[in-house]
């Protein structure tokens, strides 16, 4: 049974939603089957050592890693796989480190589902809660991100292996080799192209400042993405540092675990209110912000990480309803010491006493700081590289970005000396300045997938097109198959009413 039906010109009734996802999964077979065109697979195989090789992996589970899968998968490119180092459910953010009780993120925003309506979010949400479950729907819970995520994968039939850790990258030929750790021992794969689809954090590494790290015993201190045992900061007395929407997640999980007292501190002399973000989820700037010029993308995005992202309202009073919560502007800590088991903090607004610290000051953008990326980082071109800006426009931050070509693929430092960067396409925080809202972020997954998609797609194909032309010449397949004149002559088929 399905609850709701639309009647067309024809007064037939047809199904509008969903209700359960055993229904919701017929629904979505059908519609990957009429929109299955062109049918078949086109990319030649090739094998090395025995071993088939991929034309695409994909580093990273989550849901870029899948959005792009899905895409490929689409566009007949099936010979891929997706690796992720975590258990299956627990990729990305979401059910791990990410404490905010939603999204952030609207919910009418498209996922990774490639324009197939039965694979939105919404048909998911609603073929389990109904129309009225969804109206009623504030912002979706990150649990149910994640759960959306999960069955996502598994109606899709994506390929995914778990339990897989790239630790590095390197050229082999016009091949790129990937070494794999796995449970079962180090493992290689060869692979025409590469996606780092590894998160926010995948153009570098999350930051915590050396003259906390070098001061603080590791047992007293932890950022806001690593694992945090809240249970055990219950009655204690909590330093955090950092204005941005984790820092306030994380200061609000310790205050709901019972924290003594939770002291937010940031160099700002005032909380940033206005969210970018919001303006930039628009089909303009999400579709074609990457094919501006340089300075119009610096500009852009040097003013949008200028006005920073302020927590969400609902954010903020999850903290600010508790008496034991403050924040404090203007308050950089300056020195970090250690008396006894107390950490003491110098700001510039006097000394402040606490029995742990959690840090929220974000990620450095350094792609050799990735392990994975180690081996081909030096080749790899940043913005300092390609782009001088204008005097009194510089950015120390956007200029250690890298800087990318127009499907996310890195760029060669000197030219000539790296050719297989083009083969690494960078979908993370890190592809920002370059492409706008895109790696790593819900908002603009729609665009960001679609491009890197059909990038992906036009490299493959071009890189083989005398095969193809090969396979052109070599077709001899008859339509035509007789030239007698047959016993019966059938009329041609009568076209079939418009509705």
């Amino acid at each position: 049974m399905m609850d709701g039906t639309q009647t067309t010109a024809m007064g037939i009734a047809t199904p509008l939603i969903a209700t359960s996802l055993q229904e919701l999964d017929v629904i979505v077979r059908r519609d990957l089957a009429y929109t299955g065109y062109p049918a078949h697979p086109w990319v030649p195989k090739r094998e090395k050592d025995g071993q088939r090789v991929l034309d695409v992996a994909i580093i990273g589970a989550g849901q870029g890693g899948l959005g792009i899968a899905f895409g490929l998968m689409r566009e007949k490119i099936v010979n891929i796989e997706v690796f992720d180092r975590n258990d299956e459910g627990r990729e990305g953010p979401w059910v791990t480190f990410a404490r905010m009780i939603t999204l952030r993120t609207p919910k009418h925003v498209t996922g990774p589902d490639y324009g197939i309506p039965s694979l939105t979010p919404r048909a998911w949400y609603e073929a389990q809660h109904g129309a009225e479950g969804w109206e009623h729907l504030g912002k979706i819970p990150r649990g149910t991100w994640q759960a959306y995520l999960n069955w996502f994968r598994g109606v899709t039939g994506i390929p995914v292996s778990n339990h897989a850790d790239v630790t590095e990258i390197k050229p082999d030929g016009d091949l790129l080799r990937l070494t794999l750790k796995t449970p079962n021992g180090t493992i290689y794969r060869h692979t025409r192209k590469v996606v780092l689809a590894t998160g926010i954090d995948g153009s570098g590494r999350w930051h915590i400042p050396a003259h906390i790290r070098d001061a603080v015993p590791a047992t007293q201190f932890a950022h806001t993405a690593q694992h945090i045992d809240f249970t055990a900061l219950a009655g204690k007395r909590i330093g955090v540092l950092g204005a941005g929407a984790s820092a306030f997640d994380n200061a609000a999980t310790a205050l709901e675990a019972g924290a003594a007292s939770v002291d937010l501190c940031l160099r700002r002399r005032a909380l940033p209110t206005i969210n970018p973000y919001r303006w930039m989820e628009s089909a303009g700037f999400l579709g074609h912000y990457a094919e501006m010029p340089d300075l119009l993308r610096w500009r852009f995005i040097r003013h949008i990480f200028e006005l920073n992202q302020p927590p969400p309202q609902d954010t903020f009073w999850r903290c600010r309803k508790h008496e034991n919560f403050r924040h404090h502007t203007g308050c950089p800590w300056n020195h970090v010491a250690m008396d006894g088991q107390e950490i003491v903090i110098t700001t510039p607004k006097g000394e402040m006493r606490f029995d742990f610290l959690i840090i929220g000051t974000g990620f450095q953008i350094d792609v050799g700081l990735r392990p994975e990326l180690a081996t081909i980082a030096p080749h790899v071109a940043t913005w300092a590289d390609r782009f001088t800006p204008p005097q009194g426009e510089n950015s120390a931050l956007l200029a250690g970005h890298p800087y990318l070509g127009d499907a996310f693929q890195f760029t060669e430092k000197t030219a000539g000396t790296a050719p297989y960067l083009a083969n690494i396409h960078n979908f993370t925080f890190g592809a920002t300045p370059s492409m706008g809202l895109s790696g790593a972020s819900i908002s603009g997954m729609k665009y960001g997938v679609r491009r890197l998609v059909a990038g992906l797609a036009r490299d493959l194909y071009v890189a083989d097109a005398e095969t193809h032309l090969a396979s052109l010449v070599a077709y001899d397949t008859p339509e035509l198959v007789s030239t007698e004149r047959p016993d019966v002559i059938e009329p041609d088929p009568a076209p079939s009413p418009m509705v």
